[in-house]
This record gives structure tokens, sequence and C-alpha cells, in this order.
């Protein structure tokens, strides 16, 4: 299990915890107690990320044979794709809010943000030259910086004292601006794997937000999964034993409202 996930099923237990102890809590003073009926307020958000992938191969490309034209960085004379795999690694969210308040317990969020992360897709290949096989692998990064502007649907449960849980539900658009990697592809015969720059996603998501002296701050945990296949084919080992791939992302942030 990844570092991110852990993080994320930790969050969970806790908003689980929450829920469960709130008969047992004592009335309190409220901060900030009429801070939800205000029609509209804005904020920002900070983030840690997880980029993934969601992909399924084509049925039967480990039996494909690929020419030398089609794996020019692996200096063979035919090749076989066995395997992929891919690694997330962390990156980080920046963001800023937008809230509509629709009434007691639902507003509309607008939360144009900027991403940063990097995928790792790990290929197994066997390769052939002048007789002789081998078994490699081969590690492509795919460095990603999106530019994304989600819309969701904030359903907010009852205020605890200072403690709110609430669940969110929408849709994003994003701009992926370092999807074009044609300037790096002519270099060394490397063949770098370019991804589609625009992309659609679901999203869903839940926090808890606590209201203190002079602002809210929340703790939201989000899941969003790419609605289109994001893989450019061209003709080479490393995408055309793929049928499709698409973008996923957790985010644990923290808001500042």
């Amino acid at each position: 299990m990844q570092k991110l996930t852990k993080y994320l099923s930790v969050v969970a237990l806790v908003l689980v915890l929450f829920s469960q102890d709130v008969n047992a809590q004592r009335i309190k003073v409220r901060n900030l107690p009429s801070y939800d009926l205000a029609p509209y307020h804005f904020g920002f958000i900070l983030g840690m990320n997880e980029m993934l992938f969601s992909y399924r191969t084509i049925p039967g490309f480990q039996n494909v044979t690929y020419n030398s034209l089609q794996t020019p960085d692996l200096y063979s004379d035919s090749a076989h794709l066995f395997g992929i795999e891919h690694k997330p690694t962390l990156g980080f969210t920046i963001g800023i809010v937008s809230n509509l308040r629709l009434g007691e317990y639902a507003d509309l969020r607008f939360v144009p943000s900027l991403s940063f992360g990097e995928r790792d897709i790990i290929y197994k290949i066997k390769t052939n030259f002048d007789g002789v096989q081998s078994d490699i692998i081969v590690n492509k990064k795919l460095q990603s910086t999106f530019v994304e502007f989600p819309l969701h649907l904030k359903y907010k449960g009852n205020r605890l004292n200072n403690m709110r849980p609430y669940w969110l539900a929408g849709a994003k658009y994003s701009i992926d601006l370092a999807s074009d990697s044609k300037k790096k592809r002519e270099e060394n015969n490397n063949i770098y794997i370019a991804l589609n720059k625009n992309d659609i996603y679901g999203e869903l998501g839940a926090g808890l937000d606590f209201y203190t002296t002079f602002f809210k701050f929340g703790i939201e945990l989000k899941m969003s999964y790419g609605l289109t296949d994001v893989l450019k084919r061209e003709g080479n080992i490393y995408t055309e034993g793929v049928d499709r791939f698409s973008s996923k992302l957790f985010l644990l942030s923290f808001t500042f409202e």
C-alpha cells in the first residue's frame, strides 16, 4: 500500500471516530456562529496528492513482436512486452476556494487548483539482439502539472459545537501543462510517453470543518477518477500494448476559509 493511501485510511478512521463520539461531547462556546449564513466566502487549500493510473492491456499483448523501429531506445532487433506496472509518488496541490451558499445544508464550491506530481510506468520487456535474449526493466517517468477546475456540491451535516462534517460530489476539468514531450523525443532515440493535455474527472470526497476563533479550518479527503483515455498512441512498444490508460488522483488537503 502506498504512503498516501495509508494517510487516507487514517483520516477516514478519524472521521468515523469523530462521528461516533459526537453524543459524548460537551456543549462548548461556538466560534464564528454566523459564518455559515454568509452568502459566499473565499479561502485557499494546501494539499498532498498521489497520482496513479488505471489501465487495461490489450488481450494477448505478450505475443506481439516489436521491431527495432518501434524500440529505438532498446538497441535490439526485436522485443516482446511482458508486463506493465506503475508506481506513484507524492506531489502537492495549491488552490483557491470559492464557496456559494445554497441552503442550510448545501454549498456550491469552485476550487481552481494547481497540482504537481510524478508517476513511473515500469515495463518488463524481453529483447533479442543478434540471437541473444535478455530480460530488462524500463522505467518511464511522467511528470504532470495540472491546472484544475473542479466544481463540487458540498452537503453539510449538523454542526457539532465547533466541528461540522461534510461530503462532496462533483466533476473536474484539468489541463496537463507537462504533457507535450515532442521536444525531447528526438534526443538519443529516447522515447517519452506522451499524455493528452485535457481530461475530465468524476470526484467524491469527505471532510471535517473546524471553526476556530478567526477562520474555518478543514481537513478533506478526495478521490478523482479520470473518465477518458489519456495515452497517446505512437506506434511503439510502450503504447501499443495498452487498451486504455486513465488517471486517478487521491488528495489529502487542508482548507483555510
